[in-house]
């Protein structure tokens, strides 16, 4: 086991009578006042220093018989589960891929997409998780980044690959197929009504293997050799999300991935074991990866793979599956709690409800609750902060006690501080600055990019290590942590800063406004101007009335200079791959709009 308990001794700063910046030393676990609000949640874990697959495996010894994952109806043991990792691991031996070699694996949730995931774990190699829906030029960007002559995707995406072959050093392209993980009707009618109509012609080569023929030639091969690799030994890329600039590959290891595991089933306070949650964050982001699947796995629960997402989809798994945990982007409960299919489904079932990926509206928080409590659940949704830089979320919502706008209260062994901007130097409680932790499930770097590693990763004056998260937030004086805003996302106008989410919360306040967006836009004499880009909720129809409504709002609350020139009213606003809100697109529409006005001149 890694024990970190010398390094909580050694930390001096850490005292009785206010919130923690981390935690506590042993001898004052008992006497330190605000620790009512974490209630029975240890403040130190034992993490076992191996690989991610011992992880499952271990958890497998003890549930056989237990189902492990299930898609569309279709159950995998933990017996077959550790099996069919064993004959997939073999494969990849027999192809040549060997312990330090990179796998790319561009899949939605599928069965297929968590056997190589932890096979190439088990034979010490590293996994590349990418979107399976990302442009052929990132593609090819990805397999460069890593250096990965192998990849595997389903057969819908197999044009793309092919096409990134042309530039790349591919030497192994596995193509899987959704019907391969079906239960025998669905995967008859999946292969007459899709595969027939819509996919591609897969065509094996030297290259090109599909997958069922890949899996079985490792059946007859022997086992493959397994390297039981250290909790600091690299285990999986995953790639930022390019917003501050490249997306990066950030190198994330086994202890990183078991230690997030274990700090989130420490931070339900509910049975996790046996427990069923639903799969439906993406396995290449680490919400996904290290909450949806890896937590439940390892704790021994049931991970229904949802391959993909819609409000009606989701919907329905919640009335049939009734999971116990479900996790997801604001963006999707949001959509939930409007959709009529729910009006008489029971949620009782769900003993944790988790939002993350983008900031919780105080009032969405306040419609998914009372949704939750009509549909008969006795649990509210609790808001996580994180970053892929740390695998996912490190801090959340104690189920004790919650406070409005605040993100929560960190892990086990994760410590935060707030630091002047630019800076290492600590601010007072209550003061706003940029978010700043520690902690073992704090990344190894950036692939490839020392530079950018040493302006994330920085050693503070109490000889710590913490990663600066490019956050603005600050702690009260109970511990709680508040996030404001991307430090990048900052808008300068008229030399005032502006922070978006602040005025976002302001506009979504409003009963007829379903979500909102702020963006500055290039203005040669205030450097940019604000503009306010808005959804308006059911049964509310774009006005004069409604728009002067917003603005005398948002003239009571927010500072004269922050006020948006124009009200932009829209059907919907663009998300990213994994739900949040693409600004960025936005800005993007609004400075082209801007270049052809000035051409047009």
């Amino acid at each position: 086991m890694l024990d970190l308990t010398k390094e909580i001794d050694m930390n001096e700063r850490l005292k009785t009578d206010g919130p923690l910046l981390g935690y506590c030393k042993p001898e004052e676990i008992k006497t330190a006042p605000w620790l009512k609000c974490y209630g029975e949640v240890p403040f130190h874990l034992d993490y076992p220093d191996y690989s991610i697959v011992s992880a499952v495996m271990e958890a497998a010894k003890g549930n056989p018989a237990q189902t492990a994952i299930s898609f569309q109806g279709k159950a995998t043991s933990f017996k077959e589960l550790v099996e069919q990792i064993k004959q997939t691991a073999a494969a990849f031996t027999k192809m040549g891929i060997k312990e330090g070699d990179f796998v790319t694996i561009c899949m939605p949730n599928t069965p297929q997409a968590i056997l190589c995931l932890y096979a190439v774990n088990y034979i010490g190699a590293v996994a590349s998780m990418i979107h399976p829906l990302s442009a052929v030029k990132e593609i090819e960007f990805y397999i460069k980044e890593t250096k990965s002559r192998t990849i595997i995707t389903i057969d819908q995406f197999y044009w793309k690959i092919v096409q990134a072959r042309q530039n790349t050093n591919l030497d192994h392209i596995i193509i899987a197929s959704i019907s391969e993980a079906l239960p025998f009707v669905k995967k008859t009618a999946y292969r007459l009504i899709k595969e027939r109509k819509f996919q591609p012609k897969v065509v094996e080569d030297g290259c090109v293997i599909k997958w069922r023929n890949f899996f079985n030639s490792g059946k007859d091969c022997g086992d493959a050799p397994f390297r039981d690799k250290r909790g600091k030994d690299l285990a999986v890329i995953l790639f930022s999300g390019g917003t501050t600039g490249v997306s990066k590959g950030i190198m994330l290891s086994n202890l990183n991935f078991n230690s997030c595991a274990m700090q989130t089933a420490t931070m339900c306070n509910t049975e996790v074991h046996g427990a069923k949650m639903l799969a439906a964050m993406p396995i290449f982001h680490g919400f996904g990866l290290g909450v949806c699947i890896h937590t439940i796995l390892i704790m021994g629960g049931e991970s229904i793979l949802v391959p993909q997402v819609s409000v009606k989809g989701y919907s329905q798994l919640l009335k049939t599956e009734q999971p116990n945990y479900i996790a997801g982007v604001p963006t999707l409960y949001e959509g939930i709690t409007r959709n009529k299919e729910m009006d008489k489904v029971s949620l009782a079932c769900l003993r944790g409800v988790f939002s993350g990926g983008d900031s919780l509206p105080v009032e969405l928080k306040k419609k998914i609750d009372k949704f939750l409590a009509d549909h008969g659940a006795k649990v509210k949704v609790r808001e996580g902060y994180g970053l892929t830089e740390s695998v996912t979320a490190n801090c959340l919502t104690p189920y004790l006690k919650e406070k409005e706008g605040s993100i929560g209260l960190p892990f086990p062994d994760t410590y935060y501080t707030i630091v002047k901007p630019g800076t290492t130097e600590e601010v007072p409680y209550g003061t706003e600055g940029e978010i700043c932790l520690r902690g073992p499930s704090v990344m190894l770097g950036y692939l490839n990019h020392p530079d950018e590693t040493a302006n994330t990763l920085k050693k503070h004056a109490d000889g710590y290590t913490w990663l600066h998260t490019g956050d603005v937030g600050k702690m009260d004086d109970e511990g709680f942590v508040f996030f404001t805003q991307r430090i990048k996302r900052m808008i300068i106008t008229s030399g005032y800063n502006v922070y978006p989410s602040q005025v976002e919360k302001i506009i979504n306040e409003l009963e007829e406004v379903q979500m909102s967006c702020i963006i500055g836009v290039p203005d040669s004499y205030k450097i940019h101007k604000i503009k306010a880009f808005v959804v308006l909720a059911d049964g509310f129809t774009e006005s004069e009335e409604i728009r002067n409504k917003i603005m005398m709002h948002l003239k009571h609350n927010v500072a004269r200079y922050a006020m948006p020139y124009e009200i932009e009213f829209r059907s919907s606003l663009p998300k990213t791959l994994v739900g949040k809100i693409a600004y960025r697109e936005l800005e993007n529409e609004e400075e082209k709009k801007l270049s052809a006005q000035q051409s047009n001149r």
